[in-house]
């Protein structure tokens, strides 16, 4: 089922033995675009601080509730590593909860499955695939390969040929946390109507300039099936949505570039 991240932003995190939190925030894999972490907010509880737990632990939501259940404890949530998600998220910050856990990091040997992985470039942005280059990377503090939604929410969308509005909010699969759609609000140059947008046709993401650029023209986007809140995205929705996007959409336009 795909839902959207503003809706589950707010959300309650039930550990084993009580309440640990609410969800703050996500941060994507930029390779992928899977969500690879929740950003949770302990309140008073631990006096303010961040904790990120990755998707992997996470229950079914239950939306009654408004929560989530993980398969830990609170003690086992209090004494795991501090990190200040205030700033970009670094490997070995990622390889130390996942050391105190004891879990497999999610870049193991499935590194480059799931999400959109096969229509991606190189395993960080910007470089050539190397092994040297990749290790670098792996071992930098100050390489970020992890993206906040939060952060990317607001960007503003450029097509090929102009910019066309900006982004609103993410749906995603509950059952693999991949990003599926960018729901874009296009009121800024066609008042009235919000859109879809695949990460297929990201082109680039600057997050300096806090813009994605898309591989598909404003036409395109404009002529596209409109989206609100109440819109079904089930299979028949998706599947006329690609088939729209692939019958004239190049097929030398698929990679994604993030910067």
């Amino acid at each position: 089922m795909l839902r959207n991240t503003s809706a589950i932003d707010g959300y309650a995190i039930e550990a084993s033995d009580g309440r640990i939190g609410t969800v703050k925030d996500f941060l994507f894999d930029d390779m992928n675009w899977l969500v690879r972490w929740l950003v949770v907010d302990t309140g008073n509880w631990l006096s303010g601080r961040t904790v990120l737990l990755p998707a992997s632990v996470l229950g079914h939501i239950n939306q009654k509730k408004q929560e989530f259940s993980v398969r830990l404890t609170r003690q086992q949530i209090k004494d795991s590593p501090d990190i200040d998600t205030d700033k970009p998220v670094s490997r070995q910050a990622e390889i130390n909860i996942y050391d105190y856990y004891g879990w497999s990091p999610y870049w193991g040997a499935d590194f480059y499955l799931g999400g959109y992985g096969d229509l991606v470039g190189p395993p960080f942005p910007g470089l050539d695939g190397s092994d040297d280059d990749i290790s670098d990377a792996q071992q930098s503090h100050n390489d970020p390969h992890l993206r906040s939604i939060e952060a990317v929410t607001g960007n503003h969308i450029q097509a090929a040929d102009g910019e066309i509005g900006h982004v609103e909010d993410f749906l995603v699969q509950e059952d693999d946390w991949s990003i599926h759609y960018l729901v874009v609000d296009t009121k800024n140059w066609w008042p009235g109507k919000k859109v879809l947008i695949s990460p297929r046709s990201v082109k680039n993401i600057d997050w300096t300039s806090k813009l994605v650029t898309l591989n598909v023209d404003r036409q395109r986007v404009k002529d596209s099936p409109s989206y609100d809140s109440s819109t079904n995205v089930n299979r028949i929705y998706e599947n006329n949505f690609h088939h729209y996007y692939n019958a004239s959409q190049p097929s030398d336009q698929s990679n994604t570039n993030l910067r």
